[in-house]
């Protein structure tokens, strides 16, 4: 997108990457269609050290501006939740349409060409890679974070903020599984799988999406959401039946149906492998008329209060995204530039702002590519 619009401006545009396909994270998101925005980005959906660093260049283009580019190039898509905008076919189409963009606006992309050395002098950016050296004027970095590295991802980028006296914020894998041991874990891996409808909450930040259960504790889309708040030794309470109620439930079936086994009880909120899961751990056998209020009590809060402690994450190897970065206080948030090394750029996942799940990164790449590729 940098490029795109410094091209488009008539400046000589030389884009370097060290894949050998370009967009690869592109293609692979979104289960393949590629959740390219979200129709509500606001600076309210980005974690950052400084909240406001994003606002500038999200109100500077917007998800309708990439919308807008998306219909031109005769690309369907539709809405999949809400604000979440999807392509119809294939995120293919995506990665053709930035290709063709560039090109048609003059920009020369080379493929599997390695950064080797970045040195500035003389007034220019000397990049010295594995098909020769070039130099120009401005250097934009679009490196991206450490996320998902058998693709390519490395911390190119925050090696280079460094070099040039940038701070770089300490990283971590966000929207990511999370991972449990000992009991915690036997139980997740015992219901591997299974998907329910669930409410996660870490502080004062809860997400209400889908919940998966995975041979290493937890993962699907409301625990991505979690991961990127959650900090290490504190817990995360899940409501797994949000819409019920699990206490007025048993008691009426206590009253109504005495002789039902506990477990069939809980299958009324719950699925039933989940519900006969939670009887046996919890120890709890016979009918429900055998059971106290005090037990019942205790099994409300195991379903609407589950509090575990994560003792980490599945790492960068799944993470969709990185948290921290180069750190926003050393950038303009207007063009992207770095204050204290003229022409020296930094967009995209590489910088201290990241999005939570839903197209949100992607707004990001591309309004801060913009905001840079209008600066340059």
């Amino acid at each position: 997108m940098a490029g795109i619009t410094a091209s488009g401006r008539g400046k000589r545009v030389l884009v370097l990457d060290h894949a050998r396909k370009a967009g690869e994270k592109i293609r692979i998101s979104g289960g393949g269609r590629c959740n390219f925005t979200n129709l509500d980005a606001s600076a309210k959906n980005y974690i950052s050290n400084n909240p406001r660093f994003c606002i500038s260049a999200l109100k500077a283009y917007t998800p309708k501006d990439f919308v807008k580019l998306i219909d031109q190039h005769a690309i369907a898509w539709h809405e999949k939740a809400a604000g979440q905008l999807f392509c119809d076919e294939s995120a293919k189409d995506v990665v053709a349409m930035l290709l063709d963009e560039l090109e048609a606006a003059g920009g020369r992309l080379l493929l599997g060409t390695e950064i080797k050395v970045v040195e500035q002098r003389d007034g220019l950016f000397h990049v010295a890679t594995s098909r020769g050296s070039e130099q120009a004027r401005a250097l934009v970095v679009a490196t991206g974070g450490k996320s998902i590295p058998k693709m390519g991802a490395t911390g190119l980028g925050y090696d280079i903020a460094k070099q040039f006296g940038l701070d770089v914020l300490p990283t971590r894998a966000a929207l990511v599984p999370l991972t449990f041991s000992d009991s915690q874990k036997t139980f997740a891996a015992g219901l591997a799988g299974l998907s329910v409808d669930a409410e996660v909450r870490f502080g004062k930040v809860r997400f209400r999406e889908g919940l998966l259960f995975t041979h290493r504790g937890l993962s699907g889309p409301s625990i991505l959401q979690i991961s990127a708040y959650w900090q290490e030794g504190r817990p995360v309470t899940i409501d797994l039946a949000p819409d019920g109620n699990c206490l007025e439930t048993l008691i009426a079936a206590r009253k109504s149906n005495p002789k039902q086994d506990i477990a069939t009880s809980l299958s009324t909120l719950l699925p039933k492998r989940l519900a006969k899961a939670i009887a046996e751990r919890e120890g709890i056998k016979g009918h429900i008329a055998e059971q106290g209020d005090k037990m019942l009590r205790k099994l409300d809060e195991v379903v609407h209060r589950w509090q575990v402690v994560p003792v980490g994450t599945e790492g960068y190897r799944t993470a969709e995204v990185t948290l921290g970065g180069v750190d926003t206080k050393g950038l303009s948030s207007k063009t992207m530039q770095a204050n204290a090394m003229p022409g020296l750029y930094f967009i995209g996942e590489v910088v201290d702002v990241t999005g939570q799940l839903g197209g949100y990164n992607f707004q990001w790449a591309w309004a801060s590519g913009v905001a840079a590729g209008r600066a340059l």
